[in-house]
């Protein structure tokens, strides 16, 4: 039978807000405030004695504002950098006394792991780098100054994943802290890190879909509770189109679960990048006099996907082809992970450029914003647990496993543009203990979320090792003509793969290879991949042949280029620098687009694209090059130093001309190419000195 998953409409959600006498600016809605806490920290990159007591004077620590990483200079150096214990302590003054109200301190990612203290008692541990979560510290706050105390780790653990990877593992607060209050009568704080209302289109037609809300509501009264929950539906346009409610009883000090169905008309689909259309879900609880206590606000996305061995992807019953780029966080030079929304808006922006129409979020869950961002953008979103490399037979750390996958779940439910649930990456070793840790993370993710698909990305051989057997879909990290053998494996490898298994639905979840901006050789030579010498044209060649070969094979239900931008690697020590993974599209800083980008672009965008490869090799030592651009353009014309040399029809997005004469000295090349009613132009100034 051939493997074929449906699922149906998810909603993401966005935490709102209760109002509290507390400083500073919070985002404020009927009975919840949500307070950012993240200016004026102390920060201390070393283990404290006592760091957690009030009377510890931290006058002497350093001043710092979240986001922030302790590793933002080492951790992009290359070789050793600092992994152990920082301290980070906060002095939140509240003007008032809570009057009942409930308070939580929500982390949105520390690494990785993070003890927290509130006036010198313990409120909690976390242990996992890249979730959010919260603490209930109701009970530790007092009006007037309190203090936060943050004890945070990155060292080594055997018990926290991941243990091992190829990329540095940032330390710190490096996202945002927050002070939340509510009322007594809320909807949960504590689900895994979750927003406690979780919504699913079980079905829909144009004439209607059926909707159901699952959410959860906390009684923190002494006293048993009479409550009404409100779901609405809005469109884009903010205007009230479904609705349904229902009145509850909740239990004294107990969370209880609300389910509600609504049919909404004629619904609008989320298409993809085609249309990601979101509705608004807006959740309310209500006591029983009628005062609203709690709200949460959702944007819907309508639609449903399936998977075929042999057809590929689709999306609301039309064939898309998913060809995108695998994302780390949107790490910057001196900044490493602590980066702002900003800096994720501009990453999405360059991808729209590029024209991807899905991205595998590697190896760890991302900040919500990129998710936001996804949503709205229309993408294809795997994303992964960090499991990588290799596990520990410990019982302590199948279950570190099992609360990432549950905090991954329940914190990315809601969005649209999750289909794909990823359960590890690259496990090196085929044993007992590799076995029993996926078929743990298997049954928890189909536990959780039975309607989306899990996918493991696999990379070794052979392609149906057991380690590539426990998820529903598998994807293959291949790097033929980088790491091994030649570029032109990948079409045979593929038509091999889907011949021996044809009921399995496979995508490429890697592919790549290195390339510095500041290293030119034209033609390339295949580089060795741990040298100081990655050619930016053997990348572009590279990826030239993967696509033309990929793009020809719809049975490949997804294919990730690794990866869309530079990033930090401790371990390398390779290419124009060390501590940089070079295989990004883009460079790290964003300053400079490769030629393997605009190679993307001209494949996948509809904007109209020429552009000169090889650019940047500016001085040339022969006479004679050959002149190679990528173009969507319906002809392309090129002209050195003013003559006209040609113009021709790209042939699968490359026009070329051999053999073109430079004269000693400057020489002025120019492409000009016609689309439409679209006219570009591109130049380049190349110096000849033979």
């Amino acid at each position: 039978m051939k493997s074929c998953y449906l699922m149906h409409a998810i909603v993401f959600v966005a935490l709102l807000c209760l109002a509290a006498s507390v400083p500073g600016a919070g985002s404020s809605y009927a009975g919840r405030t949500d307070v950012l806490l993240n200016a004026n920290w102390s920060f201390a990159r070393e283990d404290i004695k006592g760091g957690e007591e009030p009377a510890l004077d931290d006058s002497g620590w350093r001043k710092v504002a979240l986001p922030h990483t302790f590793n933002a200079v080492d951790g992009e150096k290359g070789g050793p950098y600092y992994r152990g214990p920082a301290w980070y302590r906060d002095h939140v003054a509240l003007r008032h006394a809570l009057a009942g109200r409930r308070a939580y301190l929500q982390f949105d990612g520390a690494a990785l792991a993070a003890d927290v203290w509130v006036n010198g008692k313990h409120a909690g541990r976390h242990e996992g780098g890249y979730a959010g979560f919260r603490f209930d510290v109701t009970d530790l706050l007092h009006s007037g100054e309190n203090l936060i105390a943050v004890r945070v780790d990155n060292s080594k653990f055997k018990t926290i994943a991941p243990l091992m990877g190829d990329f540095t593992v940032f330390g710190g607060l490096y996202r945002p802290v927050h002070l939340v209050l509510t009322a007594p009568l809320h909807v949960d704080m504590l689900d895994d890190g979750g927003p406690g209302v979780y919504v699913t289109v079980s079905d829909f037609s144009t004439a209607k879909a059926n909707i159901s809300v699952a959410a959860r509501v906390t009684d923190d009264f002494a006293t048993p509770v009479q409550a009404t929950f409100v779901f609405r539906i809005l469109d884009a346009k903010g205007r009230e189109i479904a609705k349904a409610s229902s009145a509850i009883e909740l239990s004294a000090g107990m969370t209880q679960a609300v389910m509600q169905h609504v049919s909404l008309p004629r619904p609008h689909v989320w298409d993809g990048v085609r249309d990601p259309y979101l509705y608004k879900v807006v959740a309310d609880v209500f006591s029983a006099n009628g005062t609203l206590r709690d709200e949460v606000a959702v944007p819907l996305g309508v639609r449903s996907f399936s998977v075929d061995p042999d057809k590929g992807f689709f999306l609301n019953g039309r064939h898309i082809s998913i060809h995108g780029v695998d994302l780390f966080h949107s790490e910057r030079p001196g900044k490493g992970t602590a980066v702002s929304d900003a800096e994720i808006d501009r990453d999405f922006a360059i991808l729209r450029e590029l024209g991807v129409t899905g991205a595998r979020m590697a190896h760890f869950q991302h900040p919500q914003r990129a998710y936001d961002d996804a949503d709205h953008a229309g993408y294809v979103v795997w994303t992964e647990i960090p499991l990588y490399g290799a596990v520990d037979p410990a019982p302590a750390f199948e279950a570190n496993i099992r609360q990432q996958l549950r905090e991954l779940i329940r914190q990315n439910y809601n969005h649209p543009s999750v289909f794909f649930w990823g359960l590890g990456n690259e496990l090196y070793v085929s044993n007992a203990d590799t076995a029993r840790m996926l078929s743990a993370v298997q049954n928890e993710a189909k536990k959780d979320d039975p309607s989306r698909p899990t996918v493991y990305a696999h990379c070794c051989e052979p392609d149906d090792d057991p380690n590539a057997n426990h998820t529903d879909l598998i994807g293959y990290n291949r790097y033929y003509g980088w790491y091994d053998g030649t570029m032109d494996r990948i079409g045979a490898w593929a038509d091999k793969l889907h011949a021996a298994q044809p009921t399995r639905a496979f995508a490429v979840s890697e592919y790549g290879a290195g390339a510095s901006v500041n290293q030119q050789e034209d033609p390339p030579r295949q580089p060795m991949p741990d040298s100081l010498w990655h050619p930016e044209q053997y990348q572009a060649l590279f990826h030239e042949a993967y696509w033309r070969a990929l793009e020809r094979r719809p049975f490949v239900w997804g294919t990730f280029v690794w990866a869309a931008f530079d990033f930090p690697s401790d371990r390398r020590h390779e290419g124009d620098r060390p501590g940089i993974n070079d295989k990004g599209l883009v460079t790290y800083d964003r300053a400079v687009k490769k030629d393997a980008f605009y190679w993307y672009k001209a494949n996948w965008s509809d904007e109209p694209v020429v552009y000169i490869t090889s650019r940047r090799y500016t001085a040339r030592k022969t006479d004679t090059v050959d002149v190679k651009v990528y173009s969507n353009a319906d002809s392309v014309t090129l002209t050195v130093n003013g003559r006209r040399i040609g113009a021709q029809a790209p042939d699968g997005r490359i026009a070329l001309w051999p053999g073109v004469k430079l004269r000693t000295g400057k020489n002025v090349i120019v492409a000009t190419g016609e689309k439409g009613t679209a006219v570009l132009r591109d130049e380049v100034t190349w110096t000849c000195e033979p």
